[in-house]
């Protein structure tokens, strides 16, 4: 029924606990009665409640992304690492979507292209990193704060040619001046007409 574990104690049979040697024979009644080893985990658990500590311990559960079935241990690891339906990112544009499809989504994803700022080139995505840490920004030309982008730039230009296409002051005094002289060469023609007229009648 139990074994001696020294003078004061002895190890239960039933559960391997060590048990004072007085009481012994009442534990292991007690203990054979009511408790039961787990297959599983060896845990001693009441004999009345070890279906349900085998259902919510140790049965196979499905996971809820997947739906692949597993042991309760694993399930918190596989949803986190491992099940192919969990929510990932994408290095390059940070879409979230199913991990099963990252590969070929960044596949496209890392070929686009952006303009680096320091060399003027287009650079992919998938390279930016190794580019930027390399650049010195030897290039076609330097993109700075001091230049704009071509939008900016094609703005500029059609600002500066309608200032072009913009006649001068000057211009437009002498055409005012030229009108007032005008209007005083026809007010005085007609002037003088007018007497030549009246001279003609007298006579």
């Amino acid at each position: 029924m139990a074994i001696v574990f020294d003078e004061s104690t002895k190890i239960c049979n039933h559960c391997d606990r060590a048990i004072p040697s007085s009481n012994i024979d009442l534990h292991y009644a007690h203990c054979s009665r009511n408790l039961e080893k787990c297959k599983v985990c060896g845990e001693m658990v009441p004999r009345k409640h070890a279906e349900e500590h085998f259902l919510n311990t140790h049965a196979p559960v499905s996971c809820s992304l997947c739906s692949e079935t597993m042991e309760r241990e694993i399930l918190a690891i596989h949803k986190g690492e491992n099940c192919p339906q969990r929510i990932v990112t994408c290095e390059f544009c940070e879409f979230p979507l199913p991990a099963v499809d990252l590969a070929e989504h960044q596949e496209v994803c890392g070929n686009r292209t952006e303009l680096c700022q320091l060399c003027n080139k287009y650079i992919r995505l998938r390279e930016r990193y190794n580019h930027d840490s390399s650049c010195n920004g030897n290039g076609n030309g330097i993109l700075d704060n001091t230049v704009g982008s071509s939008r900016d730039v094609r703005a500029a230009e059609r600002d500066h040619g309608a200032q072009r296409r913009q006649p001068p002051d000057f211009s437009r005094k002498r055409l005012i001046f030229t009108i007032a002289i005008t209007g005083i060469a026809v007010l005085l023609g007609s002037l003088f007409f007018q007497r030549k007229t009246e001279s003609n009648s007298v006579h």
